[in-house]
């Protein structure tokens, strides 16, 4: 435990961003409380929903590190990059394969209505996981809550 507190302590950069991590995290989980109206542990952990917690990740450290060690550093370029991938693939190919998954679920789910004798209890509850990307507005809404923890939390 003391290497991590160490860490935490020393480096303000991975501080700002797993603390701007958390609170998406944690702001997902109520958000989908609220709106599902029951609580999902899952929401803790899991990818997508609002807001992004990886756009808040990679833009509090982009922003961090900017304020570090100036954004005009080799360093600020190469998080603006990344923060740019992250964010195209949440959108983009995660978002399509939780779209997929929806379509497939309800394909296995009319098969297994229309043939009940070939599928056991064990197989009918499992189905692909659907909430692994972002929509736009998702993944901006955790950028602009990255940015803000960037730009508020002190680096000393």
């Amino acid at each position: 435990m003391n290497f991590y507190t160490f860490l935490l302590e020393k480096n303000a950069i991975l501080t700002i961003s797993l603390t701007a991590w958390l609170t998406a995290q944690v702001l997902k989980t109520i958000i989908n409380c609220i709106l599902m109206k029951k609580f999902q542990a899952e929401r803790l952990w899991g990818a997508g929903g609002m807001p992004s917690s990886h756009s808040a990740l990679v833009c509090s450290m982009t922003i961090a590190a900017g304020r570090s060690l100036g954004f005009s550093s080799p360093v600020f370029a190469i998080a603006v990059v990344m923060a740019l991938i992250v964010m195209y693939d949440a959108m983009g190919v995660r978002r399509a394969a939780g779209e997929q998954a929806k379509v497939l679920n309800q394909i296995i789910f009319d098969w297994m209505d229309a043939n009940p004798a070939l599928f056991s209890n064990e197989k009918q509850n499992k189905q692909l996981k659907e909430m692994l990307g972002h929509t736009p507005t998702e993944v901006l809404s955790g950028a602009l809550l990255g940015i803000f923890f960037g730009f508020v939390i002190p680096l000393a």
